[in-house]
């Protein structure tokens, strides 16, 4: 008898799945344990599973479509099997997401077409002939086509001194196509010298884009923990440059084995100590209750293209600090291709989100629940210190700030965890015992 295969519930907050790709097409034998389809959860990629022996007799779900977790998406069976009677009623509300795609494009192109008034013709019957601009929109930005504005950035022409011959002035595909064969005549057609137009309107033009099942709850998550978690902030400062000598010395040793310490393998390190020293920090928010956590699962923020996620080094408090570099190594590429596994981004119990190797001098971090607490790392600076001697002195400086949920974390036990953390990376040879 046929199967009638379902979305499953891939990771603890998934809802819906889209289904980015069949790896089998209809017609296709099947065996258990084989992969036949790709689904994008809130947190990643993953392969869809088959737990059945037969041939995939039907794909419920089309390619991009958002499935609720419970709904079909295939049917398997055997071959020739008849498979009329099944209920698949679902497979229209898979389907909503693609079929409303080509709408949004018509419910666009109107507006395009309603953007060209009157009001330019007066402009440029006042201008001399030889000199024709562009028509601007209301907003003072060139009117172009998307595709227009594609083509010219392809072949890098600038369009903002092109006449257009759509409605309105608007600049077409053929207005770029007729530029490219004749650039001289394009540069004689407007008297602007070439940076005419350079600080012109919008970068880019308005539209909508659909949200990703994962920005979706990052959306939801992070509003309910900004707004149901008390959150308080405290702020310290730490001298880097021991930090900074001990990673060198030791990159340089040990550059021929291959190895190379980065300095949020320190600042996760030392964050993993810190938890083991103060372990009333290493705990989460349960409702009724506070749960300690017997061991530190580190987890740590990798930014991707529709979001972020939050790998996490289970039983960090039982590895070195060369073990945590390398799963850190080895789970970030995983993250930005959303390849993870739910027990490779679930569980964590405490996070560290680190933006100075981006440049970002100091931020504040929102706890990720269940955790009670979130470290945001900021960029290591040069900066005038006052050394040995009341002499001022080039300090190399970190700064360090700590989100703490006030429902477990108090001020006094923040500051205590945060001095903890301090003399480890102030000390770093104490991570390497």
């Amino acid at each position: 008898m046929a199967t009638i295969i379902d979305m499953p519930k891939l990771s603890d907050t998934m809802t819906t799945g889209t289904l980015v790709k069949w790896l089998k097409k209809e017609g296709d034998t099947v065996a258990s344990g084989m992969m036949i389809a790709e689904i994008e959860t809130d947190k990643a990629t993953m392969e869809l599973e088959s737990f059945e022996d037969g041939v995939l007799l039907k794909q419920v779900a089309a390619v991009g479509a958002q499935v609720a977790v419970g709904a079909p998406i295939c049917v398997i069976g055997k071959k020739g099997e008849d498979i009329s009677g099944l209920d698949l009623g679902s497979k229209d509300a898979g389907e909503v997401k693609k079929e409303e795609k080509p709408a949004e494009e018509k419910k666009e192109e109107p507006k395009e077409e309603k953007k060209p008034e009157a009001k330019p013709e007066p402009v440029k019957e006042s201008q001399p002939a030889s000199s024709p601009a562009p028509a601007p929109s209301p907003s003072g930005r060139v009117r172009i086509s998307p595709l227009a504005r594609k083509l010219a950035e392809e072949k890098g022409i600038d369009y903002s001194g092109i006449q257009g011959t759509g409605p309105g002035g608007r600049i077409v595909r053929a207005d770029i196509l007729a530029a490219k064969d004749k650039p001289a005549a394009a540069a004689k057609g407007g008297a602007a010298p070439a940076t005419a137009g350079v600080f012109k309107g919008p970068v880019a033009e308005a539209k909508d884009m659909p949200l990703s099942n994962m920005r979706a709850t990052i959306a939801k998550r992070l509003l309910e923990a900004k707004t149901q978690i008390p959150h308080f902030y405290l702020e310290i400062e730490v001298d880097a440059a021991p930090l900074l000598a001990l990673r060198q010395t030791l990159n340089t040793e040990l550059e021929s084995r291959g190895v190379k310490l980065s300095v949020n393998d320190f600042v996760l390190k030392a964050c993993v100590e810190a938890l083991r020293r103060v372990p009333a920090v290493n705990c989460s928010w349960e409702g009724s209750l506070i749960r300690q956590h017997p061991a530190v699962h580190m987890a740590f923020a990798v930014a991707i293209e529709d979001g972020l996620i939050t790998p996490v080094i289970r039983d960090a408090s039982n590895k070195s600090i060369f073990e945590i570099s390398a799963e850190a190594k080895s789970l970030a590429p995983l993250a930005k291709q959303k390849k993870l596994k739910p027990d490779q981004y679930t569980g964590g119990t405490f996070c560290v989100s680190n933006l100075g190797m981006m440049g970002v001098d100091r931020f504040s971090a929102i706890i990720n629940p269940p955790n009670a607490a979130i470290l945001a790392v900021g960029a290591t600076v040069k900066k005038p210190v006052v050394g040995p001697g009341d002499t001022i002195v080039v300090g190399q400086r970190m700064s360090l700030t700590l989100s703490c949920d006030h429902r477990v974390v108090d001020g006094a036990l923040g500051a205590t965890w945060l001095a903890a953390l301090k003399q480890f990376l102030e000390q770093p040879a104490l991570l390497l015992l």
